[in-house]
């Protein structure tokens, strides 16, 4: 497939990687001599156009760091209009899902079918190809991109219509930042019983305590310095998940205590 692709960062320029490496054609924008650099040692092709990755793609990619971004780059710029129809938009950008409908929306006009597909994990599962993707669309559209993106994710789970990835990730992301917050709790709570952090991050990745979020602590060793790598990116994710809660009319109940008080180091 042809794949242009937007936003070749620490999570974008794995993908482009594993794409080229699947056999796709990749057009990458770049905005700096860095960039071009990563892109061309990846096997792409690096432009500075946004409508030079569109115009004949059979999918454009989005992986910037902000809802704004994504709102910027599909809403207000020409990418859309540059594409072909009958191409899809795939949305990995972790933000709101009437973002992601409001983009939908626009595409629909140029034929263009917009798929949201927010990532749960980090560039070491998109080198594995095991990143999980929540996707939010239409099945025809979905199964028509899913070889690219089976490039670097697996599971891909079809999770709803437009925008119901976006919820499916927020909820996940809340659980998780809530995960760490308690975490840090059951921590203090070893200390106050005379066991040491080291020993319970040995021992109960064993037990029936186990998470995705145990594992990663007990592998860099403490909560701070598990929140101390993953802050920004939590952080961000808190951030989103609090104010799309509030603009959907969600409540995030006693998660959102567990995420204040608790969160420490990656609290937003």
């Amino acid at each position: 497939m042809r794949v242009g692709f937007v936003g070749t960062g620490r999570m974008g320029l794995p993908m482009v990687r594993r794409l080229v490496g699947g056999g796709h054609q990749v057009r990458a924008l770049v905005r700096n001599d860095q960039s071009r650099g990563d892109v061309t040692e990846a096997g792409a092709e690096a432009v500075t156009d946004i409508s030079e990755i569109a115009f004949d793609a059979d999918i454009v990619t989005v992986c910037v760091f902000t809802d704004d971004q994504v709102r910027d780059t599909c809403l207000q710029g020409p990418l859309i209009a540059s594409m072909r129809p009958g191409a899809a938009l795939v949305l990995h950008t972790t933000g709101s899902p009437v973002t992601a409908e409001l983009i939908s929306e626009r595409a629909r006009a140029f034929g263009v079918q917009v798929v949201d597909a927010p990532v749960s994990g980090g560039p070491h599962n998109i080198a594995a190809g095991d990143l999980t993707l929540f996707v939010g669309g239409d099945t025809e559209t979905i199964d028509r991109i899913r070889p690219a993106l089976q490039s670097y994710a697996e599971p891909i789970l079809h999770v709803g219509a437009i925008g119901t990835g976006q919820r499916v990730k927020l909820v996940n992301n809340a659980l998780f930042a809530a995960q760490i917050g308690l975490l840090r709790e059951g921590v203090r709570l070893g200390a106050e019983l005379g066991v040491d952090e080291s020993t319970l991050l040995s021992a109960l990745p064993h037990a029936s305590s186990n998470s995705r979020a145990l594992a990663g602590v007990s592998a860099r060793g403490s909560v701070a310095a598990f929140s101390e790598a993953v802050g920004e990116f939590v952080s961000k994710d808190v951030s989103v998940v609090r104010a799309v809660a509030l603009e959907l009319g969600g409540q995030l109940g006693v998660i959102d205590e567990v995420i204040g008080d608790q969160l420490g180091s990656v609290k937003p």
